[in-house]
């Protein structure tokens, strides 16, 4: 737990420091607790699974958005389904993040209250492999706090995620995500660690 709470401190010490070279403090916006699910609708039977584990920054003054997220933090309803989750198809003793780094499309004014519709481009790095991604979300900014949504898809064969054939009826062949983030600044960050 302490490596994990360690490598997470330190994803986000490196994207506010990649992020920041053109922004002062005020303008990075830090999410620990980003939730992430997933779904998988088949005639058998269908998979979810979900995580409050995400960790995001945003740059408000650049556009520039990064999410990770480790894979083994995602939690199934029946534990064999995570086991297999794991084990067959994610190969997360190998690869243990999916991560996404991109920049919003559009000018989003974070001073005014609303919800402003944004398409975020960037890569898609999942069991490995990365693709080019233009993912469509939603900011919203009332009363000061800032959040994120956005709900996609994901083709397992773009990532080389090899569905056995004994179990191809039971798993989809793309999965649906869906992120949910609430920013804090950096600047609140640093005040309550």
């Amino acid at each position: 737990m302490k490596n994990l709470i360690n490598s997470i401190f330190f994803f986000t010490f490196f994207i506010v420091a990649a992020c920041s070279t053109r922004a002062s403090g005020q303008d990075i916006y830090i999410c620990k607790n980003a939730r992430i699910t997933l779904y998988s609708s088949a005639p058998i039977e269908d998979i979810k699974a979900a995580t409050s584990t995400g960790v995001s920054v945003y740059n408000a003054s650049t556009g520039e958005l990064a999410f990770s997220v480790s894979i083994p933090s995602f939690q199934f309803e029946k534990s064999l389904m995570q086991e297999h989750f794991n084990s067959d198809y994610m190969e997360s003793d190998k690869f243990p993040k999916a991560t996404f780094k991109g920049k919003i499309q559009e000018q989003v004014d974070i001073s005014k209250d609303g919800a402003y519709p944004v398409t975020v481009t960037g890569d898609l790095t999942v069991h490995g492999v990365t693709q080019k991604r233009a993912v469509p979300g939603t900011i919203t900014v009332k009363n000061g706090v800032i959040s994120m949504t956005s709900e996609f898809m994901v083709k397992c064969a773009d990532h080389h995620i090899t569905i056995p054939s004994i179990v191809f009826h039971n798993i989809a062949e793309s999965i649906k995500m869906n992120v949910s983030a609430i920013y804090l600044s950096n600047n609140n960050n640093s005040k309550t660690k």
